[in-house]
C-alpha cells in the first residue's frame, strides 16, 4: 500500500528542512506524495519549500482550520494510507512508518498513531508518558467500557488512516474545529465498529514549553468542543482528566522533581478552569466548510 503524508505548515522555517529530509530517510514504505499546506506567513517558509523543489498549497489565515485544511488535502489525495504529521514533530528513527503503517496494510486496524516522547523535563514529560506508554495496544467498541473516553484517544502529530475508510466516514464531516477534530474523527472510527492501534514502536518526539496562560487557552478549546460535541462528555472527561493528574504527580514526586511539583497545582487549576470556562462558553454553531 503506498502513503500521502499531510502536513500542514505555519511559521515552520525552524521545523520544515528537517522534518522534510526525515521523510525522505524511511525505509520500507512507498510514499507516493507528501502534501504541504501552507498558512501564509511573514516567515521563510515558502522559500524552503521552493529550494526543496516540492509541490504546495497555499491558504490565508482565515481560511485555516485544524480539521478542514487536513480534510481538503486528504480528499485530494490518491494513495492507500493517508498520514499526518505537525511541522514540530522530530523524527530521528527511519522505520517510524513503517511502524506506523504497517498493521493498517497488514489489515489489523484502519487507524494507528505514533508513541511521542519529551525531551524537556517539564509536566509535559509526564502527560506524554501517560498517554504514550511504552506498551501497543488496540481500541475498539468493546473498549468502551473499560477504558471509557480514552478509547478515542488520537493524536494527528503522528498518525495514518486508511484513505477509503476516511472517506467512506466523510472526513470530519467539513466541519472547522477548533482543536480535537482527532478525537472527533476517532469517535467515528471507534463506533462504526473500526479499530485503532497505538503503535508504540512508531516514535516521534514531540515537545513544547507551555505557558500557564497557553495550557488555560488550550484546555477552553477543548471545552468548547466537549461543549459542541457533547456525546463525547457523557464518556467521563473528569475521570480521565483525573487519572493523568495523578500519574504526573507520582512521577514528579518519584523523579524529585521540585519545579514540576512547584507548577503542578497551578498548571491543573489553569486546565480545570480553561476547561470549565470552555464548557460554560456560549459557542456559535460549528462551521461547516463545505458551505463557505
Amino acid at each position: 500500500m503506498n502513503i500521502d503524508i499531510i502536513c500542514p505548515l505555519y511559521q515552520a522555517e525552524k521545523d520544515l528542512q528537517r522534518l522534510h529530509e526525515s521523510l525522505l530517510k524511511q525505509k520500507n514504505v512507498t510514499i507516493h506524495d507528501i502534501h504541504y499546506v501552507l498558512t501564509e506567513s511573514k516567515d521563510k517558509t515558502e522559500e524552503i519549500l521552493r529550494n526543496l523543489n516540492v509541490s504546495y498549497q497555499k491558504i490565508k489565515k482565515e481560511e485555516f482550520s485544524h480539521s478542514f485544511t487536513r480534510e481538503q488535502a486528504a480528499f485530494s489525495c490518491k494513495a492507500d494510507i493517508l498520514v499526518f504529521i505537525t511541522q514540530d514533530v522530530i523524527i530521528e528513527r527511519e522505520d517510524w512508518l513503517y511502524y506506523l503503517t504497517k498493521d493498517i496494510e497488514d489489515g489489523m486496524v484502519e487507524a494507528c498513531y505514533s508513541r511521542q516522547l519529551c525531551t524537556n523535563n517539564t509536566i509535559e514529560k509526564y502527560t506524554r508518558e501517560y498517554n504514550y506508554p511504552k506498551e501497543s495496544r488496540i481500541v475498539s467498541k468493546e473498549s468502551i467500557a473499560k477504558l471509557g473516553l480514552n478509547t478515542f484517544f488520537f493524536s494527528d502529530a503522528s498518525s495514518a488512516i486508511r484513505r477509503d475508510i476516511f472517506l467512506l466516514l466523510n472526513g470530519y464531516d467539513q466541519k472547522k474545529l477548533p482543536t480535537n477534530e482527532d478525537m472527533y474523527f476517532a469517535y467515528k472510527l471507534i463506533t462504526n465498529g473500526y479499530k485503532i492501534k497505538y503503535c508504540a514502536e512508531s516514535e516521534v518526539i514531540h515537545s513544547h514549553q507551555f505557558t500557564l496562560k497557553q495550557y488555560y487557552t488550550r484546555y477552553k478549546d477543548t471545552g468548547k468542543f466537549f461543549k459542541q460535541n457533547p456525546y463525547l462528555d457523557t464518556f467521563g472527561t473528569n475521570k480521565a482528566g483525573g487519572g493523568m493528574a495523578k500519574y504526573i504527580l507520582k512521577r514528579a514526586i518519584q523523579d524529585r522533581n521540585i519545579k514540576v511539583l512547584f507548577q503542578f497545582f497551578p498548571n491543573v487549576m489553569a486546565r480545570f478552569i480553561g476547561m470549565k470556562i470552555g464548557k460554560c462558553t456560549k459557542v456559535e454553531p460549528e462551521r461547516n466548510g463545505a458551505n463557505e
